[in-house]
């Protein structure tokens, strides 16, 4: 979200903080808990207006961009078997993974830094990673990554996908492998939130690639290199690579990307893709895939309206198009086997009537897929019939959960960027804690595209957001700003939560698609039971446009010939190609100013109880420092919530540390209180999650100072690295 969208600093609000329920009609007979009936699916426009592209459609020059070979298509397999990793038992000075453990808890058992010594931590060194926009290169970069440590190497990628070993002590780079990822395979973003250490069961300790560190690439590869010297496996895939673009058809670069690290589950390596929203109908798909974590071979593909068919596409086919893509983190139980994949909508966000029942199911939901075969054992679904852009962006966080009576359960904490946050007996998909169906706004405004008449709401959590909108929120530097707000306000329709798109009129969308929570998740504490979110609170102003409006507006997908940036794009409006509509998207602001028409806060902070289910403290998150009216900063430091993206960590030492704002700040919390008790200014946008690790007696705070190109913070190649001054 622009830093344009926040106040300036000169004013000073209260806020209720009242739970957020929809205003919505009445309706009949609410399907069960979690698992609404949707209207059946609409009959499918005639092919010849809205027909999918021809199987053997070519790819673009460079959708391939190392030129792998392909092979014949592969059947399904099973994987080699895989040793502990590190990840399941993290050593107590490591962070051997993104969310530091098996478990994406954001928890580290250090606590050499605390509340009382806390005002001695200074910079230890800054690390830069060489990855930033070059001349005349448009500005998509937003790194988003969080390093991880284990033993005395500290490992990391770069927005472009290189990969780094440096010294945990100084920065100094120990290897650096080149990825040569092209400016043109970018999507939305160039970003690598993070590589994965992997140890190997067949080659021998002490022997090249037994320690290996894997990435997933912007330009859909797969990537394997040693350790310890950061030269390529050459018994992974060909030559340490693999093609995650083989099978997908028709694309052009920076269509299809990946951006998260992909789990490893019983020796599975677990791909998901992000897919450019709002391009069109029948985008590249989102099937969901399993490699051999040790050679790379294809193991299975979950592949939605393909649902039993678990090989590799045949000669002339691929993947179904359009399918629900998921770009989220994901995380694996291997106890279990299986892997939790948290999924967005189908392809055309904002029109659901063209969508198969298949993509019904399992759209914006949490997937549990076995994978030994590829076949889901179980489906969450969070938002039905999703035409908000409500896919879920958080990384899972396993936990256990203790009921009233004693007993324990298996269980998944499921942030959603609706605020909503359910937590699921996770062998079987079950809420633990209560969920209702509650009536929604039905049966929509679009002809042929009747929305759900119930959606899930889970009572048991508290909210992560606020009371539905009123003119009387509206908010401005001035009257006349106040005024126009209201004016803007009075103009869209709006009923409250899932307001449904409407063609006449703009139509207000609370929560924002940028949350509630996104793709920083959480942070949990197993040993004290808390939960620690930072949010948004950010509506949207959207409108479904005619396809003759649409090509007024230049709106064009990506892999239109005439396509130019600023053509419609991931955030924003878009074309929505093979669909009878586009879609113009924007935040609900004063355009002049460009400030937020609802009142701040715009970021907040939480901390629940995972035993009471009761919020302990709330508090607005981020300062308007950096930000203020017509993009200009305030340098005054008062907190007033920022629009924040980048996830919280959590320490032994009663800490919580959180960058994400917009006032490019890394923050520290005492976890028991909320009273902030440090804060460094940082060089670019701290929208990533930071990380902690203990080196040669040292405790170390590292976060990846990258900035955000949709967020407007200031984009660096910088990791900084934290340390107390007072010990040696």
């Amino acid at each position: 979200m622009p830093r344009g969208l926040l106040l300036g600093a000169t004013i000073i609000t209260g806020l209720s903080c009242a739970t957020a329920l929809a205003q919505v009609p009445p309706a009949d007979q609410p399907p069960g808990t979690g698992n609404a009936t949707v209207p059946p699916a609409q009959p499918t426009p005639p092919a010849d207006a809205f027909s999918a592209p021809s199987p053997n459609g070519p790819q673009a020059p460079g959708v391939n961009a190392a030129n792998i070979p392909d092979g014949p298509p592969a059947e399904p397999s099973e994987a080699t078997p895989m040793v502990e990793q590190v990840v399941a038992n993290p050593a107590h000075d490591d962070w051997p993974g993104y969310a530091r453990d098996d478990r994406a808890t954001r928890y580290s058992p250090l606590d050499q830094i605390t509340p009382a010594n806390i005002s001695h931590l200074k910079r230890a060194f800054i690390y830069h990673t060489g990855s930033k926009p070059g001349p005349g290169q448009v500005n998509k970069w937003a790194a988003e990554t969080t390093p991880i440590k284990v033993g005395d190497g500290m490992y990391m990628c770069s927005a472009l996908n290189d990969m780094m070993r440096i010294d945990p002590a100084t920065g100094k780079e120990v290897w650096h492998f080149h990825a040569n990822e092209k400016y043109e395979s970018i999507p939305y973003t160039a970003a690598c939130k993070a590589v994965v250490y992997y140890t190997s069961s067949t080659v021998p300790e002490g022997e090249h690639c037994h320690h290996r560190i894997l990435e997933a690439t912007l330009d859909e590869r797969l990537i394997e290199v040693d350790s310890e010297d950061g030269k390529v496996c050459e018994g992974f895939g060909w030559h340490g690579m693999v093609n995650l673009m083989k099978g997908m058809g028709e694309s052009v670069p920076g269509f299809v990307a990946e951006t998260a690290p992909p789990p490893i589950v019983n020796g599975a390596i677990i791909t998901n893709q992000e897919i450019l929203d709002g391009q069109r109908r029948w985008a590249p798909s989102g099937v969901i895939r399993g490699y051999d974590a040790e050679t790379g071979r294809f193991l299975w593909a979950w592949d939605v309206n393909r649902p039993h068919e678990h090989g590799e596409p045949k000669e002339g086919e691929h993947y179904s198009r359009g399918t629900p893509n998921s770009w989220a983190a994901m995380i694996g139980d291997n106890a279990l086997g299986l892997v939790y994949v948290p999924t967005g909508n189908s392809a055309a966000d904002y029109y659901s009537a063209m969508r198969s029942p298949e993509e019904n199911k399992v759209s914006s939901a949490v997937v549990a897929i076995d994978v030994k075969t590829g076949e889901p054992r179980w489906v969450f679904q969070t938002v039905h019939k999703d035409v908000w852009d409500y896919d879920i962006g958080s990384q899972p966080t396993l936990m256990d959960f203790t009921k009233p009576d004693g007993s324990s359960v298996p269980a998944l904490i499921m942030p959603t960027k609706r605020g909503q946050t359910f937590v699921l007996d996770r062998r079987t998909g079950e809420p633990v804690l209560p969920v209702e169906e509650r009536p929604a706004p039905s049966p929509g405004m679009v002809p042929g595209d009747p929305r759900a008449p119930t959606q899930p709401w889970s009572v048991g959590m508290p909210r992560l957001g606020f009371a539905p909108l009123k003119e009387a929120d509206m908010w401005g530097m001035s009257p006349i700003d106040q005024l126009y707000c209201r004016l803007k306000y009075r103009r869209a329709h709006y009923v409250g939560e899932f307001t449904p798109p409407s063609i006449d009129k703009p139509w207000l969308e609370y929560p924002g698609y940028n949350g509630g929570s996104d793709w920083g998740s959480v942070a949990y504490d197993e040993k004290t039971g808390i939960l620690i979110a930072n949010w948004n609170n950010t509506p949207m102003y959207d409108q479904l446009v005619s396809r003759k409006k649409a090509d007024q507006l230049g709106l064009m997908p990506v892999d239109d010939p005439n396509y130019k940036p600023g053509g419609g794009g991931a955030e924003g409006a878009g074309a929505m190609a093979e669909t009878p509509y586009g879609i113009v998207v924007s935040p609900f602001w004063d355009e002049y100013t460009g400030m937020m028409c609802n009142r701040p806060p715009y970021g907040m902070i939480t901390a629940i109880d995972m035993h009471t289910q009761k919020v302990l403290w709330q508090h607005p998150l981020g300062s308007a420092r950096a930000n203020g009216p017509f993009g200009l900063p305030t340098h005054l430091p008062l907190t007033i919530g920022t629009p924040n993206n980048g996830g919280p960590v959590i320490t032994a030492g009663g800490l919580i540390f959180v960058a994400a704002t917009t006032d490019n700040m890394i923050h520290a919390f005492d976890i028991h209180t909320g009273r902030e008790v440090w804060n460094d200014v940082l060089p670019g946008g701290g929208q990533a999650t930071p990380m902690t690790y203990e080196y040669k007696g040292k405790q170390y705070v590292a976060i990846m100072a990258g900035g955000h190109h949709f967020m407007m913070t200031p984009v660096t190649d910088d990791l900084v690295v934290y340390a107390l001054d007072n010990v040696n």
